[in-house]
């Protein structure tokens, strides 16, 4: 998908389908799982291979997956045009809407539901200890929002490029300042201790230099190739290094965690709950917020499904630092990856298909 950095214009009418998503993203679910199975059985049949790896440890930074992660992270980042903040003014009310789900409301209903389902109603199928690394995952995932694919997801609801552009950089830059002390927050309710410094590393190596790089070479690389090179090689080139990161982090995690699944496979059902519902229960916040301001569809669409979306590459980094490879937070995070495209894409349908109720331009912005 392709951001464009001119002024605003109606995107073309076309009607949601995975089509869009690419081959990858299309069947990413079906990826995760093979992922899954693959990584599983390589821990099993070749153990070795994550001993060895294991041991490329440097301040609880496992070499080997941090690459792999930069490599998902960066191309996101590289795409986020700062400049675009200027026109925050232009869609107040959506704005204000995915601030304050984004960071007022969903890090902590996350909290709820996993500590609800996870440590309360089933928490006589699962063990005290691993439900809290369960929980510790879940936070993960709700303390940062999407910033990649809500892109795609803006495209397949017609979304404004222009509004979706501004509340990613803007949620990128608050991500900055706030990962950091709601994840603290919400550990230390589930009463799990992490060293501030932890914390902090994972957001210096997942957030600041990802971020710092791709700000700095999407500024170098427009002004010396043009935006039209930017976009239509350089991006274009980038697509398949993110899935192919993604990909292969998976399997590095699965084989680390190749034990726990095979002791516990009905915990990846039951991790699945909690995070389904805190999904569906974000966007209908959102997007029912957004009706009763009449904000308008291309604006409202993004807005709520920015908040239900998980920047899970995040969650996955940081869930290794904080606890490691083989941990119950890692495992959590990655059941995200498993269950978002497809919940993802039955909102986008459901947005679609109320596009009616909503008004064809903002009555005050628009």
């Amino acid at each position: 998908m392709v951001r464009r950095e001119s002024p605003v214009q109606e995107p073309e009418v076309h009607e949601a389908t995975t089509h869009d998503l690419g081959f990858f993203g299309r069947y990413l679910t079906i990826w995760v799982a093979l992922c899954m199975i693959g990584g599983v059985a390589l821990g099993q049949l070749l153990p070795a291979v994550p001993d060895v790896l294991a041991r490329f440890t440097y301040a609880q930074v496992n070499i080997p997956v941090a690459i792999l992660i930069w490599l998902m992270i960066y191309p996101m980042m590289v795409q986020v045009d700062f400049a675009s903040i200027v026109g925050v003014r232009r869609q107040p009310k959506g704005i204000t809407i995915t601030l304050v789900v984004n960071w007022l409301i969903k890090p902590f209903t996350m909290f709820v539901f996993a500590w609800l389902f996870l440590q309360v109603l089933f928490a006589p199928l699962i063990e005290a200890g691993l439900a809290r690394e369960y929980v510790a995952g879940a936070i993960l995932l709700g303390a940062a929002p999407c910033t990649a694919m809500v892109f795609v997801w803006s495209y397949l609801t017609r979304g404004d490029p222009a509004y979706t552009l501004v509340q990613v950089a803007i949620n990128d830059l608050i991500m900055l300042f706030a990962f950091a002390p709601i994840v603290l927050l919400l550990l230390g309710l589930s009463d799990i201790t992490v060293p501030y410094d932890t914390v902090l590393l994972s957001v210096v190596l997942y957030i600041v230099i990802p971020l710092v790089a791709g700000y700095i070479s999407r500024v170098w690389l427009i002004r010396t190739k043009g935006v039209e090179w930017f976009e239509t090689v350089f991006l274009k080139a980038l697509g398949p290094v993110t899935m192919a990161g993604l990909l292969l982090t998976l399997v590095l995690l699965f084989s680390f965690q190749g034990e726990t699944i095979l002791a516990n496979p009905l915990h990846i059902a039951l991790i699945a709950v909690p995070l389904v519902i805190q999904t569906i229960f974000i966007f209908a916040i959102a997007y029912g917020w957004a009706r009763l301001w009449r904000v308008q569809h291309s604006v409202a669409a993004p807005a709520a499904l920015i908040g239900a979306s998980n920047f899970f590459e995040l969650a996955v980094a940081a869930a290794i630092v904080l606890f490691g490879l083989q941990s119950g937070a890692a495992l959590a995070t990655v059941v995200g990856v498993l269950v978002e495209v497809p919940l993802m894409l039955m909102l986008v349908r459901f947005a679609n298909r109320t596009r009616g109720h909503f008004p064809a331009s903002d009555p005050v912005a628009g």
